[in-house]
């Protein structure tokens, strides 16, 4: 058999050709790219520059390279990308930057890096000129080597290539085999060989989506409706977009639900995978620094291996739930916390967990070293191909954006490829997706380093990207055999309207496709009942979300509302943990919350984004800070009590400057001009509760950030108690624990004033228990009463900064008997099984009311809280409570 050489473009058509040629026996045909053609003829082991090493090589030498005007950006994330694509621009087109090095700083600059770039490349590797050279230096073997080139599926040739094409085609014969495609102009005059075909006539429609989803949705529908039907075999059909990582996504999860093989061309995002969320996991720990979300998500990814082997099976139980464990400090003092009977096995692992957290905190510039410690396999293999591709800084968005090749064999299965593939492989059947204004074709963009003023992005990039849109969608139409469907969608995500792209123009009027259309052929089960409602409400799921939406607009209290069977063991293990004052309000108040969050473990989802402002629970954790350190800073000057104004000014200067220091280093803050305005205020505030002095107690003591009832001390200041005694609320069954803001006690430990701050505003009217909202006063005064004996006399007071008035609480005694009567009865209601509403749900401040029917603050909460207030009976009295 003659020996052949095909010249294809892009992975598809290259498994294509040699599928065809496996099928009828075509003994000694190779395919391969130009670039390596080139580098079978330059011979002596060279090889092209690939993507991997070149980013690689940028790398090295970029930290030590003088880059004139590029210094300062040249550690910038994304600058060894930026660069890479520039190279490649340059090397394709054939310019030679250290001739026009003169020209241009920036001209200068690129020569200088691309010439140490080259020097750490192998020595074997080569760029497209350097190849090209050395192979017409051996043209001579041509023959020998290839015999017959036939050059597959490709409308266009980079320059740096077109010397070596002609003289290649005086030594053997080659063919270009344009088919229907347009001919490069370049060609005309040479001895290629150029073999054209008629167009074919494939069957066109348009049709119009809803948005990039539902265009995904009627693809597959499609897709399935054509190999179901026997119309098409499944490497018949395509799916393209000019851009397809704008649909990625959604055909990742629609190709798993509707069972379908849809090989991504293009390759698949590492994160879709395990080991790519593993990675991503333990790269978010390094950039964002160690707590206990993203702890737990690493644990349960590595599942055992690395160092958490050490640890036993459920050891996570250690974690307190509520604890954020964003700081090595509250790490520290955990562990220093946790003895052996809290470990599932009664061993003390509290060794291990520690030296996994201090490997973690390394952060980024321990990458490579922690890397190895905790990954192992294809989660080892993306964390170093990562850490080639882009700076250990943004590890965490360079694995985001990492590829990799999709298992699904590509010759037998519906092919989801971006255009410029399709165009060099056709397929019989093909849908089109993205077809506006915007999407297709692309539009022009100025390279990032050399820009138009520099080099004409005609000569750099004699190829854009817009006349490369337009020549593939051309090619497409007229090498599709059967159909092709032209998709285009009328919105975008965020609900904007899309104009029609100018290819559509003089093709057939688009037809309208609803997104709650009935489909002749459904992509998935899921799809086949959402579209057929009566199959849908014969399965059980209907009739249960059917019974719970009935029972929602009912105004009687149901099974869906929140009834449950009386002692259900989670209510049991809920209300027998150890209480805040924020949980036993939120029983009194929300029943059905304190359910959700401390029965079933529910949280409010974090938001991803950082906010420009911290939130009202933040600011008033930075406050709490302030004044924590401020007292401290005073007690250790002689006392709060006999502090003159300016001393307690200079107080919170000093603590403003230690507290914003630990907080830049802990945990993401506003953008500086927000945040230092946001601490200016924080001192205000601050300023204001210290030099609200009340009158001060015989050899007054003051303490902040008191801590009780099992709760770990902040900081190394003195407490006046063990912290670790229990402190139960008598003849309720609740044990309750915290921080007292500040603590003021007299000498003789006779005399305690507990002062609680808010950092709102001062209500209008004097509250004691405000419908069950405010129970820190009287919880604490109780708290410091059990622990100090009951010789001391309290008096406790909530301290409104920003008002400057402090309210106090008159009869405390009488009040805690009160709010243990209204904590029983709801103790009592809920053992009943009446997880039900209550006065704060659908509110504001209800961090839970995603989980409650859409719109519940004016239709499912106003339909049921008063039945809910007549089954809960007592416990609900307490929202009457002033």
């Amino acid at each position: 058999m003659q020996r052949q050489t095909y010249i294809a473009h892009g992975r598809l058509a290259s498994r294509e050709i040699r599928l065809d040629a496996a099928r009828h026996q075509h003994h000694g045909t190779q395919v391969m790219p130009f670039e390596q053609l080139a580098a079978r003829l330059a011979g002596g082991f060279t090889q092209p520059i690939d993507a991997e090493t070149l980013r690689n090589a940028i790398q090295r030498v970029l930290p030590d390279t003088n880059l004139g005007e590029l210094d300062a950006i040249k550690l910038l994330p994304g600058m060894v990308g930026a660069t890479a694509d520039t190279l490649h621009k340059v090397w394709r087109t054939g310019i030679d930057l250290s001739s026009r090095a003169s020209d241009h700083p920036r001209l200068a600059a690129m020569a200088t890096l691309e010439e140490a770039v080259l020097a750490v490349l192998p020595s074997a590797m080569l760029r497209p000129v350097d190849l090209a050279s050395r192979a017409l230096a051996r043209i001579h073997h041509a023959p020998a080597l290839f015999g017959e080139v036939q050059i597959q599926g490709i409308s266009e040739l980079s320059p740096c290539w077109r010397v070596l094409l002609f003289a290649l085609a005086v030594k053997t014969r080659v063919r270009w085999n344009a088919g229907p495609r347009s001919v490069p102009a370049w060609l005309e005059g040479s001895a290629v060989e150029v073999v054209q075909s008629e167009p074919t006539t494939p069957r066109v429609e348009v049709v119009s989506a809803a948005n990039g989803y539902h265009e995904a949705i009627e693809a597959l529908r499609w897709a399935r409706e054509l190999i179901v039907s026997g119309a098409a075999k499944p490497f018949e059909i395509a799916i393209a977009a000019a851009a397809p990582a704008a649909y990625d996504d959604e055909f990742m999860a629609l190709r798993a639900d509707a069972n379908i093989d849809l090989h991504f061309v293009h390759s698949i995002r590492v994160v879709t995978t395990r080991d790519g969320q593993t990675a991503a996991a333990l790269a978010d720990i390094l950039v964002r620094g160690v707590n206990q979300a993203h702890l737990r998500r690493l644990a349960t990814l590595l599942a055992g291996a690395g160092p958490f082997k050490a640890l036993p099976d459920g050891w996570q139980r250690v974690l307190p739930p509520e604890a954020p464990l964003s700081s090595p400090d509250a790490w520290e003092r955990l562990l220093s916390s946790l003895a052996a009977e809290r470990w599932p096995d009664g061993i003390d692992h509290a060794g291990d967990l520690r030296a996994i957290v201090e490997m973690l905190s390394g952060g980024v510039a321990q990458a490579e070293e922690i890397g190895r410690a905790f990954l192992s396999g294809g989660a080892l293999r993306i964390w170093r191909k990562a850490l080639l591709a882009g700076s250990p800084a943004v590890i965490d968005v360079t694995i985001d954006a990492l590829r990799q090749e999709d298992a699904c064999e590509a010759c037998v299965s519906v092919a989801w490829m971006p255009a410029s593939a399709l165009a060099a492989s056709p397929r019989k059947f093909v849908r089109l997706l993205g077809l506006t204004s915007a999407g297709w074709p692309r539009r022009i963009s100025e390279d990032r380093l050399l820009s138009d003023h520099i080099i004409p992005t005609a000569e750099l990039d004699p190829l854009p990207v817009t006349a490369a849109d337009r020549r593939d969608f051309e090619t497409i139409l007229c090498t599709t055999g059967a159909q092709v469907v032209l998709s285009r969608p009328r919105r975008d995500r965020e609900g904007r309207l899309l104009g029609k792209s100018p290819l559509l123009r003089g093709q057939p009027e688009a037809r309208y496709l609803r997104r709650n259309r009935r489909p002749v052929h459904a992509m998935s089960e899921t799809d086949r009942l959402v579209a057929r409602p009566a199959d849908f409400a014969a399965t059980q799921q209907a009739a249960s979300a059917t019974s719970c939406w009935q029972d929602w607009q009912r105004s009687v209290v149901t099974a869906h509302d929140g009834l449950v069977r009386p002692n259900h063991p989670a209510l049991l293990a809920a209300l027998e943990r150890v209480q805040s004052a924020s949980s036993l309000a939120k029983l009194l108040r929300n029943p059905l919350g304190f359910t959700w969050t401390y029965a079933l473990g529910v949280r409010a989802p974090e938001s991803a984004v950082e906010a420009l402002v911290l939130d009202a629970r933040q600011s008033g954790i930075l406050l709490h800070d302030l004044l924590d350190h401020a007292v401290r800073l005073l007690e250790g000057q002689g006392g709060l009590a006999a502090a003159r104004p300016d001393q307690i000014t200079a107080a919170i200067e000093t603590a403003a400057i230690a507290v914003t220091s630990r907080w830049q280093n802990e945990q993401a803050v506003p953008p500086q001009v927000v945040w230092r305005r946001t601490v200016e205020e924080a001192k205000q505030t601050a300023l204001n509760a210290l030099l609200h002095l009340e009158p001060p107690l015989v050899g007054q003591k003051t303490y902040t950030e008191v801590p009780f009832g099992g709760q770990a001390a902040k900081s190394d200041a003195a407490i006046p108690w063990d912290p670790m005694t229990t402190v139960a609320i008598a003849d309720t069954g609740f044990r309750i624990s915290g921080f007292i803001d500040r603590l003021d006690l007299s000498g003789d430990a006779t005399k305690a004033r507990v002062i609680d701050y808010k950092g709102g505003r001062m209500p209008s009217k004097p509250v004691i228990l405000q419908g069950g909202k405010e129970l820190q006063r009287c919880l604490y005064a109780y708290a410091v009463k059990a622990l100090l004996g009951d010789g001391v006399e309290i008096d406790a007071a909530i301290l409104y900064p920003r008002d400057t008035e402090a309210r106090h609480l008159d009869a405390p005694a009488e009040v805690l008997e009160d709010l243990a009567g209204h904590l029983r009865a709801a103790r009592a209601s809920l053992l009943a099984g009446h997880a039900l509403i209550g006065e704060d749900n659908g509110g504001d401040y209800d961090d839970l009311s995603f989980a409650l029917p859409a719109n519940a603050l004016n239709g499912y909460c106003p339909r049921k809280i008063e039945p809910a207030r007549g089954t809960l009976g007592d416990a609900a009295l307490v929202w009457e409570a002033l």
